[in-house]
């Protein structure tokens, strides 16, 4: 009551009522308190906010980066490629960060256009490579990784970073902050490529699969993201709008 008289938002509301109630669960286990007072505490459900998509000159800055030597050229640092590549396969994929850093190499078909990835739960999926994801690839595993990792990284492992060491999520953040002109979570790659397929007409279970989602309504939250974008475009665009 008294944080909704500040007015405090609900978000903030609900996100302290459950810092107490976790905190009383485990003082009641450890016998630091009779009983839990926190059991009785209700708090809003905090609005939902919805996924962030990147505009298309947000995401060319990201993939085709202005004053870098081009990826074809020799002087293409190990750097350029592997950046290259690990944005190619979140944007072109919709791979989340922990998937794209567990990637292993006998998870890659670069012929056939794809690869495994394991899930949250472990679940394992096939995902499709873009033609520019599986370019970027080779061009990596070819030409950037052999100078890039070291003696800690495994072999079988496909990304590493500047340290030679497998790469991280924490690292994938880092590759994003370098490349983007504002700030940007490597998790909104993974929003405007689901996002773009339901702007092509993809079909709503075929997204679905693609992303790994287990329950089809953590999928529906992009329909109300493209009518949004459409919304958008019908006010900039139309004369009458």
């Amino acid at each position: 009551v008294h944080l909704s008289d500040l007015p405090a938002a609900p978000r903030t509301i609900a996100r302290r009522a459950s810092a107490l109630r976790r905190y009383f669960r485990w003082a009641t286990r450890s016998g630091l308190v009779p009983a839990d007072p926190s059991l009785t505490l209700h708090a809003p459900r905090g609005t939902g906010r919805l996924p962030r998509v990147l505009h298309d000159d947000q995401l060319n800055h990201l993939l085709e980066p202005q004053g870098e030597p081009d990826p074809d050229r020799e002087a293409a640092t190990p750097r350029r490629l592997r950046d290259d590549a690990v944005l190619e396969v979140l944007y072109g994929s919709g791979l989340r960060v922990a998937e794209l850093c567990g990637l292993r190499r006998e998870d890659l078909d670069l012929d056939a256009g794809h690869c495994r990835v394991w899930g949250k739960g472990s679940k394992e999926r096939m995902v499709p490579l873009s033609e520019p994801a599986c370019l970027a690839l080779r061009r990596w595993l070819d030409k950037g990784r052999p100078v890039m990792a070291g003696p800690g990284a495994s072999a079988e492992v496909v990304f590493v970073n500047l340290r030679g060491n497998a790469l991280t999520p924490r690292d994938c953040r880092r590759i994003v902050d370098h490349r983007s002109a504002e700030p940007t979570h490597p998790h909104a790659l993974r929003h405007t490529f689901a996002t773009h397929l339901l702007d092509g007409g993809a079909d709503l279970r075929a997204v679905q699969e693609l992303l790994g989602h287990a329950d089809l309504a953590t999928t529906q939250i992009y329909t109300h993201v493209s009518r949004e974008r459409m919304r958008q475009v019908f006010d900039q665009t139309h004369p009458r709008a």
